[in-house]
């Protein structure tokens, strides 16, 4: 992910996953996140392994996440914001 801005109390991140490609295991504090542009994603994390369809212009809203590795399952390039809490 490209990180677009930090400051004391936020980070705001850019995520793009041609298919095929991912995120090796990281973490993430409490963050709000937006579908830029939507696809097929496996997640694992703690509980398992899942498949999740991220739709375009979706958003979600997350307390933080102790660990997690995505991976781009789809034919489409997979597209979104984050935006995370420092506090």
């Amino acid at each position: 992910c490209e990180l677009l801005r930090e400051t004391d109390r936020l980070r705001a991140l850019r995520c793009v996953f041609p298919p095929g490609t991912g995120h090796e295991r990281h973490f993430h504090a409490p963050h709000f996140g937006y579908a830029l542009s939507g696809g097929a994603m496996k997640i694992t994390d703690a509980s398992g392994t899942r498949m999740a369809e991220l739709v375009t212009g979706s958003h979600f809203v997350s307390d933080g996440i102790d660990w997690h590795e995505v991976l781009n399952v789809g034919a489409s390039t997979v597209e979104y914001l984050i935006i995370e809490s420092k506090n």
